[in-house]
């Protein structure tokens, strides 16, 4: 941080921060005061010295009330962000005093989550009961991002060769994903124990987020047989593509193990045909920054996770290339 940056921090104040994110919630400075229990001359006073700090307008007063100036929308998203960061820290800190020795920030994809996670950090809680695991599912592409930018300590995903951005994380093997396509028993492809993608693009696709990893493999799949995906519609979970499915909506993607899990809740009427494309067969992998500066809480993690797979313990991190 050079001496510009650490004066401008120094006079920002959360407070006047915090009053501003009132006033622009509620939309005027009498009823910000109100519900933060403070004189609205001092509201209108720690609004005029922010704005003389920061050499712009924020507000556009009127008898109704306020609307925000381009630079108070821009303010505003920031603010929110700082406090949240606040709100998460004080969070964190307290549950240090509460007993926790550690607490590891985890983002993973859908895969890892349905399919492994639940039992491995389950065991894992058990065994560390003062580290406290933060788990959020994203996609893949978001889940590096998210390592990259330092929003988490250790990702779970399909990291693959071309997507951009991984350039500079590191990589560890964490299970194997072997992708199915899912259908009705009475599905003209039911009888096939395997079969290429290429054959179920007669049919109609129920399909995930447009950028999760498994439908864009699906749309590269199709483009190079000439051919486009007829995707009937996008549902935002593995079991909601299952439903869909089951009630003849269409034919789905989805991982072996995921279905497997699936199908126990939805009965039988559902099966499954092994994929025989090269992109049909993924690795989930651990990915972080550093594996060897991760926090103490964070290292113990990875060795768990990677306990179960033990012919991939012995290998070094790999670079994500872009």
């Amino acid at each position: 941080m050079n001496p510009t940056e650490r004066s401008f921090a120094r006079r920002i104040d959360l407070t006047s921060l915090q009053l501003f994110v009132a006033v622009c919630e509620t939309g005027s400075i009498g009823r910000a005061a109100e519900r933060e229990f403070i004189a609205a001359s001092a509201v209108s006073k720690r609004l005029s010295e922010l704005e003389s700090t920061l050499g712009t307008s924020l507000l556009y007063r009127h008898a109704r009330g306020v609307d925000l100036t381009p630079a108070g929308e821009s303010l505003l998203h920031h603010a929110r962000a700082m406090l949240y960061s606040l709100e998460k820290m004080q969070g964190e800190l307290s549950e240090y005093a509460d007993g926790v020795r550690g607490h590891v920030r985890v983002h993973a994809n859908i895969s890892a989550i349905v399919q492994y996670l639940p039992e491995d950090l389950g065991a894992f809680a058990r065994s560390h009961a003062a580290i406290k695991i933060d788990l959020e599912e994203h996609l893949s592409s978001e889940v590096m991002r998210a390592v990259q930018e330092g929003a988490a300590d250790l990702g779970l995903c399909h990291v693959p060769s071309d997507t951009p951005g991984a350039h500079g994380l590191q990589t560890l093997p964490y299970r194997h994903d072997q992708l199915v396509l899912v259908m009705p028993m009475g599905h003209p492809l039911a009888a096939h124990p395997q079969l290429a993608f290429a054959q179920a693009l007669d049919f109609d696709l129920v399909g995930l987020h447009a950028n999760s990893s498994i439908y864009r493999a699906l749309h590269q799949a199709a483009l190079a047989q000439g051919r486009s995906v007829r995707l009937r519609m996008r549902v935002t979970g593995l079991d909601a593509m299952c439903r869909m499915i089951d009630n003849g909506l269409g034919v789905g993607v989805m991982p072996l193990h995921a279905f497997m899990l699936m199908r126990e809740g939805i009965g039988r009427a559902l099966t499954s045909a092994a994929l025989t494309d090269d992109w049909a067969e993924r690795q989930i992998s651990l990915v972080a920054r550093d594996f060897s500066t991760l926090p103490v809480a964070a290292r113990t993690l990875v060795e768990h996770l990677r306990a179960p797979d033990s012919p991939a313990t012995a290998e070094a991190p790999s670079a994500a290339t872009a």
